[in-house]
């Protein structure tokens, strides 16, 4: 194998940080080395990053199909085998309960190519309505507060290079020192610039040691917050009230409920005080931009939406939307969390960020798939609502590049859903804890392995390229479709609608997208390998001589994409978390992540060196609750919810609340932290509340 330098992407979270690989000349590992030409992180790469091609080693990954034999065990089997067990799993199911009886479940990490098609396969070749992926536990309450305040959702409207000539950045339920580290230079480069990091966070993170203030609210309460932030900005005649005339509607019914919340009354809801909430209000205030991004923490609550609109309304009041170095973003976390709901991976949307409601979408849609509009499906259940209805009234599944065993909320109930499934068919790259249960295993490729596209938290549309041959007996996502494709079809040849080569793939999806609020149109696989990148919306030029369009790195300076072009307003009020502490329960537990450790773990779990940083679980606690329960550095401690209980060693810190726990989520096992939390739903994202349910603890004597 020639000593070839592939410029690439990471495979981990949605920075997508450039990189180089470098195969060894037997082509048995893969070198890392910095890319410094791409201006996200600049050569800057975590530990994840750099150990990210350990995962290809055929010792810790799948190399050959599995089939559930007659003993129960799943045993190496031939393609030919597994694929003709899949088809026929589904198949019986859909001739014995209907099309809506098979479900799909996708993953934030496929590419561009795989999502579109595994959309497409959904509702062309299983002809179901039963979609939905795991990216609705990312940043589906974020979408749905964007799409209605602004008339389009991307997770930043502006490049990630804006963040540090800003005045002021709030960022609320975020740690980007450990989620994605490459990006924190952004937030000292600020600060270094004159500009100042306000953190809202219940614990003091590595990222709110950073902060020029730290607001640590009770868990589920930053709605009630930034209601009080907002009060407190009418108060003190802080409005940019030339802005909200001339690019807002709404605004008398949004400051009218803020003026309810008076800042003793969010103090007391929230446990931040009064001058804290002045003093954040000056420090957003004063600059001439300031910027709000939010996380997972606002996100992952049943009232989550409501929760990402107040945020967007303190940016809309002050007249920091829609203005350079200005605005409301949020920072996505999986890899192609994006790109991954844009193109019809998600229950209620079609390729372009289409609504699968909109009949002119449908009829655009179905002319490029060579369908009929009235043969499409309709939406489906979001995701949580779709893995609780495994074993009933869906009764197959097809689970591709997800591990909703340890990821989904309720968890013990989960993985009993899918056990109780008449057929599970997974494709993924390791043996994670889900694919451990399914019927058929299917061993498919990995990023470094295939050529294809993603979008980063900016909307940058990047092209990962193939740098490795992978393993003898393992395929792509793209081949599986094709090859179930074939056997699901019929006479009608259904294989030629889903083909092999990604850029093929990615052809349709342009055309697919054309003159949706995600247009991608105007780009092709030569721009993205001739530049660092391009912005979606970008649509092609019906006009030879108009030239190529560059892309848009910043949405709205001229007008949101409403159909009157100004950004809405949208009244709320607080209400409390769906399950909050009692006598029974009396502490809260809220959830996250750490540096070493990605998602469920499926990947990360299997490399030593990441390993050996972050071994195992943990349960974060105020040294006064561990005094009250007797608890010792390191000893187990049982967190029980109503849902189940959860064991992990105590870890004791000032750096949380009092009145809250702490548990990463990424393990399977006794510390499952998903055991434990609530799978209530947000009424208008579905996200479930991961960040925010009552618990007891209990000491564990050894």
């Amino acid at each position: 194998m020639r000593d070839t330098v592939t410029p690439t992407h990471c495979p981990y979270c949605a920075l997508q940080c450039g990189m180089n690989l470098t195969p060894s000349p037997d082509g048995s590992t893969v070198g890392v080395s910095e890319r410094a030409d791409f201006p996200v992180n600049r050569g800057a790469l975590c530990g994840k990053g750099r150990s990210a091609p350990a995962v290809l080693s055929s010792s810790v990954r799948l190399t050959s199909p599995l089939v559930r034999s007659e003993e129960g065990a799943l045993v190496p089997a031939s393609w030919e085998e597994a694929l003709g067990r899949v088809a026929e799993g589904f198949g019986r199911t859909r001739a014995e309960y209907g099309a809506d009886a098979v479900g799909v479940f996708g993953g934030g990490g496929l590419t561009n190519e795989k999502a579109y098609s595994l959309g497409k396969f959904a509702r062309v070749v299983l002809g179901t309505s039963q979609i939905d992926y795991n990216g609705r536990f990312c940043m589906s309450s974020a979408a749905a507060a964007g799409g209605r305040a602004f008339g389009l959702d991307r997770g930043l409207p502006f490049p990630l290079e804006d963040v540090p000539r800003t005045g002021c950045v709030v960022l609320v339920g975020s740690n980007p020192a450990e989620t994605m580290p490459p990006s924190l230079r952004y937030f000292t480069e600020l600060k270094e610039n004159g500009g100042t990091l306000i953190v809202v966070d219940p614990r003091r993170t590595k990222t709110a040691e950073h902060a020029d203030l730290h607001l640590a609210p009770r868990p589920g309460t930053d709605l009630a917050l930034a209601l009080g932030l907002l009060h407190l900005i009418v108060a003190e005649g802080r409005t940019d009230e030339a802005y909200v005339l001339e690019r807002t509607a709404g605004w008398e019914g949004t400051r009218a409920a803020a003026m309810a919340h008076w800042p003793e009354y969010v103090e007391r809801i929230t446990g931040v005080s009064v001058p804290e909430l002045r003093e954040a209000v000056r420090l957003f205030c004063e600059p001439e931009a300031a910027m709000v991004l939010t996380a997972r923490g606002p996100e992952q609550q049943s009232k989550g939406t409501d929760t990402v609109s107040a945020w967007i309304n303190l940016c809309l009041a002050t007249g920091r939307a829609g203005r350079p170095l200005s605005g409301y973003g949020c920072l996505t976390g999986q890899g192609n969390g994006q790109g991954g709901r844009e193109h019809g991976q998600k229950a209620d949307q079609l390729p372009g960020y289409r609504k699968l409601t909109d009949p002119a979408a449908r009829a655009h849609v179905a002319e490029v798939w060579g369908m009929d509009p009235d043969s499409l499906p309709g939406p489906g259940r979001s995701a949580y609502e779709l893995l609780d209805a495994l074993g009933t009234d869906i009764r197959s599944l097809l689970l591709m590049g997800s591990n909703p065993v340890v990821s989904a909320p309720r968890a013990a109930h989960i993985e009993e859903r899918i056990r109780s499934l008449d057929f599970l068919a997974v494709c993924d790259v390791v043996l994670s804890e889900t694919a451990a249960l399914a019927d058929v295993v299917l061993p498919v490729t990995q990023w470094a392995e295939e050529t294809g596209t993603t979008t980063n938290l900016e909307g940058r549309v990047l092209l990962r390229r193939r740098a490795i041959t992978p393993p003898a007996g393992v395929r792509s996502d793209l081949e599986v479709m094709h090859e179930l494709a074939a056997r699901l079809g019929g006479e009608r040849n259904l294989e030629k609608g889903f083909p092999t080569d990604p850029e093929e793939v990615f052809e349709e999806l342009r055309r697919a997208s054309a003159g949706g609020p995600a247009d991608y149109s105007g780009i092709t696989y030569r721009r993205l390998a001739e530049e660092n990148g391009v912005f979606w919306p970008c649509p092609a030029s019906g006009d030879p001589g108009a030239g190529v369009h560059p892309g848009t790195p910043r949405l709205f300076l001229d007008r949101f994409a409403t159909e009157d072009g100004r950004a809405r307003f949208v009244p709320v009020t607080h209400r409390a978390v769906a399950e909050e502490p009692d006598e029974e329960y009396p502490v809260l537990l809220t959830t996250g992540r750490v540096v070493a450790q990605y998602q469920s773990g499926a990947q990360t779990r299997r490399v030593e060196e990441l390993n050996a940083a972050a071994p195992g679980p943990f349960v974060e606690l105020h040294p006064r609750l561990a005094e009250r329960l007797g608890a010792a550095e390191g000893e187990p401690v049982a967190v029980v919810s109503r849902r189940g209980r959860a064991v992990a060693p105590a870890r004791i810190t000032t750096a949380i609340r009092p009145d809250t726990v702490f548990m990463p989520f990424h393990w399977a096992g006794e510390g499952r932290a998903n055991t434990l939390t609530n799978p209530a739903l947000d009424p208008t994202s579905r996200m479930p509340e991961f960040k925010a349910c009552a618990v007891r603890l209990e000491a564990v004597r050894l």
